[in-house]
């Protein structure tokens, strides 16, 4: 009897250790990405790092969103596994990333300017939305936005512009749009991640920072990501575009202006300005680091790429996102998986 029960322990136990065994090789494989950069796509790298999971178990990703410029930095710094950006880098910032970067799109969208006023429908022409961010047209029923705007009751309110207050992809997008409706604009504020502001703006961090001052901000205004407006509730203008029509921010729009998009080997597309839809719209990059760490983050860094490049882009629509041309995503992959060591 003895015998008989020290068999079946000693078959229990060699079970128990297989089975704990296989569990700590299980965790012993499993990868931390962490990431950090643009609040721009915010909503949807937090999607996409939920449902990659169930996926892929064995990998986790940590993503911080602290605007673009701290994730050219920190990409720069080799502080993070990958870095993420609405304002693609420059030859010279890539150039600092040890061992090369890769630029790796993964979604574009339209930038909002989202206001706070009792009436919907506001229309901004180029002159409007440049005099509104040079500081120069300060009331809301200055004569320059009546005029556009007729039937809608334009209440004698400061117009309290805000901008952010971080390095940010967004302002690039949006500086770049209106130095380029704009020649006052170009040269007093220009096109940039940090750009020089008037004085007395109001001025938050983040995509989430300017979006909270807008709604609780009577007679504000400030330009952020559409699902930002959309996710707070929040008014957005219709602008002109290329051939003087006013387009609402919608995706729809955002897909009319990036259907003509052609995207260079190094996938670094900046003029996305368009006449065909709405005109603020930009794209948004990972910051790949060629020389990752050890070989599981190379392997799980070409897992994720190629997950939110295939299964991904199917979240990217019911986010508010444009999705990636397939051809284009393709090439991305392929560049990723024998790029990265």
């Amino acid at each position: 009897m003895l015998s008989k029960n020290f068999g079946r322990f000693t078959t229990l136990t060699a079970v128990a250790v297989s089975v704990f065994g296989a569990q700590f090789a299980a965790v012993a494989q499993q990868v931390t990405l962490t990431g950090a950069g643009a609040t721009f796509p915010q909503p949807l790298y937090e999607r996409y790092i939920r449902e990659m999971r169930k996926a892929h178990p064995d990998i986790r990703v940590n993503y911080q969103a602290i605007g673009s410029g701290g994730g050219i930095k920190q990409t720069i710094a080799g502080t993070v596994d990958f870095g993420a950006s609405d304002a693609a880098m420059t030859d010279s910032q890539m150039s600092q990333v040890k061992g090369g970067v890769l630029l790796i799109p993964t979604a574009g969208g339209p930038v909002s300017v989202s206001y706070n006023l009792p009436v919907k429908g506001l229309k901004l022409s180029n002159r409007a939305l440049s005099g509104i961010f040079l500081g120069k047209i300060t009331t809301w029923n200055d004569p320059l936005i009546v005029q556009d705007n007729k039937g809608l009751n334009l209440p004698n309110t400061a117009i309290k512009p805000v901008v952010r207050a971080d390095g940010s992809g967004t302002a690039f997008i949006f500086t770049n749009h209106v130095s380029a409706i704009s020649p006052e604009f170009k040269s007093a504020v220009g096109g940039s991640t940090e750009p020089k502001w008037s004085s007395g703006f109001l001025k938050g961090k983040g995509n989430p920072g300017v979006s909270a001052l807008v709604k609780q901000t009577p007679g504000a205004i400030g330009f952020m990501e559409y699902s930002f407006a959309l996710k707070n509730g929040l008014n957005s203008a219709a602008v002109q575009n290329g051939s003087g029509r006013y387009v609402a921010p919608s995706l729809k729009a955002a897909n009319q202006a990036l259907a003509d998009v052609q995207f260079p080997a190094n996938f670094r597309a900046f003029d996305i300005n368009s006449s065909q839809g709405y005109p603020i719209v930009g794209l948004t990059w990972l910051l790949i680091p060629r020389s990752q760490k050890t070989p599981a983050k190379a392997q799980a860094i070409k897992t994720m790429v190629r997950w939110m490049l295939t299964s991904g882009q199917q979240l990217n629509d019911d986010l508010g996102y444009t999705s990636i041309p397939s051809g284009v995503a393709a090439r991305a992959i392929e560049a990723v998986e024998s790029g990265v060591k």
